[in-house]
């Protein structure tokens, strides 16, 4: 019966990318960064099911580049490379 509970309310990190619909290496990223909390035991993270909630609604995709965004909303343009002759 106890086991039982531990089954139900934890998740290993390939079960937890798949609810979250990431690959496990993003979740173990999330681990890393501290965004996601693990119970080690022995080599295996188990996150608990409840702790998904802390990273379902995250921003997906990769960061903007941050000289492309700035340049963009002044109305700078960025030059072209010339191609060498």
């Amino acid at each position: 019966m106890v086991k039982d509970f531990f089954v139900d309310q934890f998740l290993t990190t390939s079960e937890a990318a798949k609810k979250l619909g990431v690959s496990p290496g993003r979740v173990r990223q999330l681990v890393v960064d501290g965004r996601l909390p693990v119970v080690k035991i022995g080599r295996d993270n188990l996150i608990r099911l409840a702790d998904l909630e802390l990273v379902k609604d995250r921003k997906t995709g990769r960061p903007s580049n941050q000289k492309s965004d700035k340049a963009t909303l002044s109305g700078k343009r960025t030059p072209k490379r010339r191609e060498k002759s």
